[in-house]
């Protein structure tokens, strides 16, 4: 018999942290994402986590913690592609399902979704070529997904 954990019911400072951990913790195990993220954070992830808090704290709870420009940062993280958000997202649903009651995960999920979205669209948007980006199928060369021409 296995024992049903409670999923929290509302935001609070204690369940973004909960949130925050578990996603990073999934991250830096993570086969795709990892390597991105070490590269960009190679030491203590304290501060990142700190920022994420906040970050999140803002988005969730309006609280006004946050000071930063996320697409800066991003900008400068060297190997980012706009396929690794899917993976991001993935990860990031998950986590918010296991902590989570139904309405409170699809609420953390959808302004998940639309930071990714914005993110994507900062960092790799160029009017002259089609969006979504166009990829192309591994040895094949032909474009595959909805920006294919």
């Amino acid at each position: 018999m296995t024992a049903s954990v409670a999923k929290l019911d509302h935001v609070s400072e204690e369940g973004i942290q909960l949130l925050v951990d578990g996603f990073y913790a999934k991250v830096r195990r993570d086969p795709e994402l990892a390597p991105i993220f070490l590269r960009a954070i190679p030491g203590d992830w304290g501060p990142h986590l700190n920022k994420m808090y906040a970050f999140w704290s803002s988005v969730m709870l309006r609280t006004g913690r946050y000071k930063g420009n996320p697409v800066v940062k991003h900008f400068a993280v060297p190997g980012i592609q706009p396929a690794l958000f899917e993976r991001w997202l993935a990860l990031f649903k998950e986590t918010a399902d296991e902590l989570f009651d139904g309405a409170i995960s699809a609420e953390f999920q959808a302004r998940a979704e639309r930071i990714a979205e914005s993110l994507k669209l900062a960092l790799f948007y160029r009017p002259e070529r089609p969006w979504p980006p166009v990829t192309v199928q591994s040895g094949s060369g032909d474009p595959v997904g909805p920006g294919r021409a």
